[in-house]
């Protein structure tokens, strides 16, 4: 029998099983995550800048795939905690610069504990973890090899 709305189930949506599991991921970070105390946004935010020390905020955006909108508040509420300071570039007034202070270099340390913890939450072998990795990154349209 040939269903015209077959498409519309939800069981024949590739979206609805990434933003499940995105959403209860993102669930099990957050008891690690309060221990250092930050929200998931926050946590990618230091992983960039823990590995960059400062970034134009475009570029940010761009590597985490969010816009202006979730990144001004995100980035004010990090520069509150003392973790990051923002400011315009010297050199084009138009870019606003991130960089990671003294203290949100300190938080580096009591973060490694959150991969740990979060490996033991996933239930796929190295290999699975791999490719899943590599066919997320090429929806995102970053290819990893």
């Amino acid at each position: 029998m040939n269903d015209k709305y077959a498409a519309l189930r939800l069981d024949n949506q590739i979206c609805f099983p990434l933003y499940a599991c995105s959403r209860e991921i993102i669930k099990q970070y957050k008891p690690f995550l309060d221990k250092i105390d930050l929200t998931y946004t926050q946590y990618i935010t230091m992983m960039v800048l823990w590995e960059r020390r400062s970034i134009n905020v475009k570029d940010l955006g761009e590597k985490l795939f969010l816009d202006s909108g979730t990144l001004t508040p995100l980035l004010k509420k990090l520069e509150e905690k003392g973790l990051v300071t923002r400011e315009r570039s010297k050199a084009d007034e138009r870019n606003l610069i991130v960089t990671i202070t003294e203290r949100g270099d300190a938080l580096k340390d009591r973060a490694l504990d959150v991969p740990c913890a979060m490996a033991k939450c996933v239930t796929l072998d190295p290999a699975e973890a791999a490719e899943l990795y590599r066919i997320l990154y090429r929806l995102l349209g970053r290819d990893v090899g």
